[in-house]
């Protein structure tokens, strides 16, 4: 029997839709459903990997990890993955598909749309509930021709459909009526209640507000919903990069400073949130020469365009800046496309990257690069191997995490040895660091959420911070926290009838 749907539209980017999504497949879940989340398409360089390998949205795979079940292809059938020059590359489900300019790509939006049903109807097919997330806005009229997230899902799946809204960035009126009033007939009857979204302040403040909203709408407004600080869960938009902006708090000393190169085509920047999350440290996105000052460590991200991203490098200055801060003794740390620019060189045989056979990297470790048409994704086991200064006192534990790139590297001092299960006897050496330990990098990413590990690199820095002890999942509490305020700010009861009828 076909599970239930329920699909969750916004009245813009970045309203909410993602965190509700979640919050709703915890709440159920707690209840005892079968729930998983849905994505039709999605646009991220913030990818997650599954077990079999395939990439889907990270939002997705946190909205899985919600309901209690592991992320899965179905869930985010297809992925576009912004690249430079108004390229991307299309993520069908979970492999590489093609490599598109924004021009073409609605071309192709009706063979995507092939592989959108089934992928619906095979999680409808083993769970009670699936919660379908929309993307943007349901009515860019000069899109909705070629629709595949919205709407046109809902309607594939008849699904009570509700809208939210964000009263933080102000209109919160215009946005849901504006949103309502500018659907079709058919798709505003699937339309059966409105969420406010990022209230700050005394939501009583806002009642004449929903009874207004009400008698406009014809539809009931669900609930308020509050503005949530500080969850500690990961962001799919690197817009949300925007808010850790540079202060001069870090010229006190107190806190050690460690600064993330905010590249142009930033990738899986959720490796930081670990970072980011501990006391006596100061976290910051650095984008400007002006801005670099002396911090403790520098990380370079990973990234979507490698090539690209270090030319953007080149061209800022700041290439220069980190090579001098390097040679000064400072730390740069380099993840996955960050640790490719650490090297000597990166060729690229098959122009996956651009049509220049090679380039120099920043020259800060002795590696080579080679990209290959084949690209690697999977979960990985390491162990810290050969290792040195701070990492000596790890030789032999283990670290968990996932690789998502393209090449592969030739280091003469790799410290990781991956245990993968295609080959599990057969180990794989990654990784490089320099003599005194200050220039490391990998292309294991979710590095920083081993503790052991980035404990003791901190402590290599000076940190004067106590470690805080992590908890057992840092994520599963923050998913009940968001859970407990939505459940206790939402008409649960209202949304069983919307959902079961």
């Amino acid at each position: 029997m076909s599970a239930k749907t329920l699909m969750v539209v916004g009245s813009m980017s970045s309203s909410g839709k993602s965190l509700l999504v979640a919050a709703l497949c915890r709440i159920y879940a707690r209840r005892g459903y079968k729930v998983a989340p849905f994505k039709a398409q999605n646009m991220s360089n913030n990818a997650a990997v599954c077990a079999d390998g395939s990439e889907i949205g990270r939002a997705q795979a946190l909205q899985a990890l919600a309901a209690g079940i592991e992320p899965e292809v179905c869930m985010n059938p297809v992925l576009i993955k912004p690249e430079a020059d108004s390229y991307s590359q299309v993520i069908l489900m979970g492999k590489p598909w093609s490599h598109l300019h924004a021009s073409n790509f609605y071309q192709k939006k009706a063979q995507l749309w092939k592989a959108i049903p089934p992928a619906l109807e095979e999680l409808r097919n083993r769970h009670d509930l699936v919660i379908i997330e929309g993307a943007g806005s349901p009515v860019e009229l000069n899109l909705k021709q070629g629709d595949i997230v919205n709407m046109a899902v809902a309607k594939l799946a008849n699904a009570p459909t509700l809208l939210v809204g964000d009263i933080d960035r102000g209109g919160i009126f215009a946005q849901l009526l504006g949103t309502l009033w500018l659907l079709e007939e058919d798709e505003r009857s699937l339309i059966k209640g409105l969420v406010i979204n990022k209230f700050r302040g005394d939501r009583s403040l806002f009642n004449d507000g929903i009874k207004l909203m009400e008698e406009k709408a014809g539809v009931p407004v669900l609930g308020v919903l509050p503005w949530l600080k500080d969850l500690g869960l990961p962001e799919e938009d690197a817009a949300s990069l925007d808010t850790y902006r540079h202060d001069k708090s870090f010229l006190d000393r107190q806190n050690l400073d460690i600064a993330v190169i905010k590249l142009p085509r930033i990738a899986n920047f959720d490796d930081f949130d670990p970072l980011r999350a501990e006391s006596g440290l100061q976290l910051r996105f650095l984008e400007d020469i002006d801005k670099f000052a002396y911090p403790d460590a520098v990380i370079l991200p990973g990234t979507k365009s490698t090539r690209a991203d270090l030319q953007w490098l080149e061209q800022t200055g700041l290439a220069a800046k980190l090579r001098d801060y390097a040679a000064k003794g400072g730390c740069v740390v380099g993840i996955c496309g960050g640790y490719q620019m650490l090297g000597e060189s990166i060729e690229d045989p098959h122009q996956v990257e651009s049509n220049a056979p090679a380039v120099s990297g920043l020259g800060l470790l002795p590696l080579r690069t080679v990209f290959s048409e084949q690209k690697s994704a999977c979960q990985t086991q390491a162990q810290v191997c050969h290792g040195q200064q701070w990492l000596a006192g790890m030789e032999g534990q283990s670290l968990f995490g996932y690789e998502i790139h393209n090449g592969q590297t030739s280091s003469s001092s790799p410290w990781l040895k991956y245990f993968r299960e295609k080959s599990p006897a057969t180990p794989v050496f990654d990784g490089a660091i320099s003599p005194d330990a200050k220039i490391w990098g990998c292309y294991l990413h979710g590095l920083f959420a081993n503790q052991n590990l980035r404990h003791a690199w901190l402590k290599s820095l000076d940190w004067k911070a106590t470690p805080r002890e992590s908890l057992k999942n840092p994520l599963e509490k923050s998913l009940d926290t968001l859970a407990d305020a939505v459940e206790q700010n939402l008409d649960i009861e209202l949304l069983d009838k919307i959902i079961w009828g």
